[in-house]
């Protein structure tokens, strides 16, 4: 292991200090085309490309507003750049810093919701001055200006920071910058809700990378390689800032170039002999089932020693697939790294030893739907596989709360996961009430906090923490508590024609009941030859068959269009909102008309419905085969 970095008090004067130190090793490498090396950056050429931009944001004397809490200085800059600009991104990033400004990353507007994402931005943060590159500054200035009418949009001034002069740096003057000062806002992904601005200070990413370094095992001959977009946590604070935390190189490519071709990730961890690089597990899922023999075979993956995932449930089906399909380039099984973290907490909150292989779970569904944990030896039917995201490192610690009494849950119990540490983020910009309720709670009966309510659901066992899901996607149905990534999971393998990762599950009130709605895109190869009710049966017979719910409509979506956050994370408020409102890209539809025909028969069989809870949990699986065996009948004899 190696011995702990100097205790810088801000990302400035670490820069600062790689520069003078480490001026010729490369910071960056960039790959144009995912493939072929474009251009290097150093510490010492990043040192003054940022001191450049600085100057220049220093001499436009924009006024300063009110910043809340009193974190320090209040310009904001929002930060616009091509995918394919990311050393342009990365100076301009540090750039901010070396001002003393605070800077907002946002999403290239490549399509109307990624405009309307940046136009909200600019709405909250108020800024008043927007930084890109030349290539795309006409453009963006078009767009923004011709779609709203607020004067905020009109009297933005517009930098282009590769277009400044490397002369300007020698004007720098440094700024008066500590720990407690913002850095930047880091915007929330907005999958359950409008994404709001995190308050990250210096400290909180200090704070944040040491844990980083501690718990991947970095030091300075890492070499890290990352696709993942830059304005977002794990792009910019787990490759970009972690690889000048350390004084180590990183390799990035644009994330078009990984969706055109995934296998260009791992090329590049072969070509170059990664040591860490990561993503959610969609990533790893796309490449176990479509990486083709040819690809693979000239792979060298003995060199990666922390592959991280997260940002989203990590399924052990694809560690399994993932690590069967590449231990012959060398992968190890060792190597693959769940851990979970969120914006609210600048990035990381939780990980395992990196040295290990990943903790596995079995949990009995039946308890799993009224919140209680009770472990199974294997996985056999009934019985749900989860995989571990780790431990808190240095002074974080995470609680398991009822939501209901904001008391902690036994150990036996699922319950909210609360947050608290050095690298928790200090507050919703400008959004006091929310910020007191989120990044303020304490438990009702000890009195300890503050903590950072996450929103998701989990228990610890053995000191892992196991993620089970969202508090506000939560669904019952019939009495019982369902999970949507779960139902997800069972309709994505029900039928080739469903994409996997690509759908929702989610509950509409019909007659003051909640019913379940899922929604599923269709493969591109299946959108001509579509038999809608050959998908629809399959889908309602194995949700009935693994969740003992009934399915009161589906909708069947055209390829890429279910909505989505910039980082990939499906939206499922956005899906039922879409969904009501009929604006859906529907290809083939199904709703339930009259009364269903799984509670037809057990209104039959199992009279009167008081008694649902009584049977489930007296029979249990027997009365869920029982029930579909009667509905298989019900459907032959029509």
């Amino acid at each position: 292991m190696s011995t702990k970095t100097v205790n810088y008090s801000n990302l400035v004067e670490l820069l600062c200090d790689r520069a003078q130190k480490i001026p010729q090793k490369t910071a960056f490498t960039f790959l144009k085309d995912g493939e072929t090396q474009s251009v290097d950056l150093t510490y010492q050429a990043l040192d003054r490309q940022a001191k450049a931009i600085a100057a220049q944001l220093q001499s436009l004397n924009i006024k300063k507003g009110d910043c809340p809490r009193g974190s320090g200085f209040a310009d904001r800059v929002i930060l616009v750049y091509p995918f394919d600009g990311a050393l342009e991104f990365i100076a301009a990033f540090f750039g901010c810093l070396y001002a003393g400004v605070i800077a907002v990353p946002s999403y290239p507007p490549q399509n109307r919701f990624a405009l309307r994402d940046l136009q909200s931005r600019l709405v909250s943060c108020q800024s008043q001055i927007i930084l890109t590159s030349k290539s795309f500054l006409g453009k963006l200035k078009s767009q923004l200006i011709a779609s709203e009418t607020d004067p905020i949009f009109k009297a933005l001034h517009w930098l282009a920071t590769d277009d400044i002069s490397l002369i300007l740096a020698d004007d720098w003057s440094g700024v008066k910058c500590d720990r407690d000062s913002l850095a930047f806002l880091q915007y929330t992904s907005g999958s359950t809700g409008v994404p709001k601005g995190v308050m990250v200070t210096h400290d909180c990413i200090l704070h944040n990378q040491e844990t980083l370094r501690l718990a991947f095992g970095h030091n300075e001959r890492s070499l890290g390689v990352g696709w993942l977009p830059l304005f977002h946590d794990m792009g910019l604070i787990g490759n970009v800032i972690q690889a000048v935390y350390l004084g180590a190189s990183c390799v990035l490519m644009s994330p078009i170039s990984y969706v055109q071709k995934p296998i260009r990730w791992l090329e590049a961890i072969s070509r170059y002999q990664v040591t860490t690089s990561g993503a959610p597990n969609f990533a790893y899922d796309l490449l176990s089932r479509r990486a083709t023999p040819e690809q693979i075979a000239h792979l060298d993956l003995s060199s990666w020693k922390v592959a991280f995932c997260g940002a989203e449930p990590i399924r052990i089906e694809t560690i399994n697939q993932f690590e069967a399909k590449f231990a012959p380039c060398g992968f190890r099984r060792e190597a693959f790294y769940p851990c979970y973290g969120m914006a609210e907490a600048t990035l990381f909150v939780t990980g395992g030893d990196y040295t290990k292989q990943p903790v596995v779970k079995y949990i009995e569904k039946a308890a799993l739907e009224k919140n209680r944990v009770v472990l199974a030896k294997e996985a056999k039917e009934g019985v749900k596989t989860i995989v571990g995201c780790g431990r808190t490192w240095l002074d974080s610690k995470v609680a398991i709360v009822a939501p209901e009494t904001l008391t902690q849950c036994l150990p036996n119990k699922i319950g909210e996961i609360w947050v608290a540490g050095g690298g928790v983020g200090k507050g919703y910009w400008q959004l006091d009430e929310e910020s007191d309720r989120t990044f303020n709670a304490y438990l009702k009966d000890t009195g300890e906090g503050p903590f950072l309510r996450t929103g998701d659901l989990g228990f610890v066992q053995d000191g892992e923490l196991f993620i089970t899901g969202r508090c506000t996607d939560l669904m019952v149905l019939w009495g019982f508590n369902h999970y949507p990534q779960y139902i997800e999971e069972t309709v994505e393998k029900c039928h080739p024609a469903l994409r996997i990762g690509a759908g929702a599950a989610f509950a509409v009130d019909v007659a003051g009941e909640d019913k379940l709605v899922i929604v599923n895109e269709i493969d591109r190869t299946y959108r001509q030859n579509l038999v809608v009710d050959e998908v629809v049966e399959a889908i309602r017979w194995q949700v009935f068959q693994d969740h003992f719910i009934d399915v009161h409509a589906i909708a069947l979506l055209k390829t890429g269009s279910l909505p989505k956050t910039s980082s990939g994370k499906v939206q499922r408020k956005v899906c039922k909102e879409k969904f009501l409102e009929g604006s859906l890209d529907i290809v083939g539809e199904w709703r339930l008309q009259g009364q269903s025909d799984m509670i037809v028969l057990i209104n039959r069989y199992l009279n009167p419905m008081t008694h649902l809870r009584r049977y489930s949990l007296l029979f249990g699986g027997r009365m869920r085969r029982f029930l579909y065996w009667l509905m298989k009948e019900k459907n032959r004899d029509r």
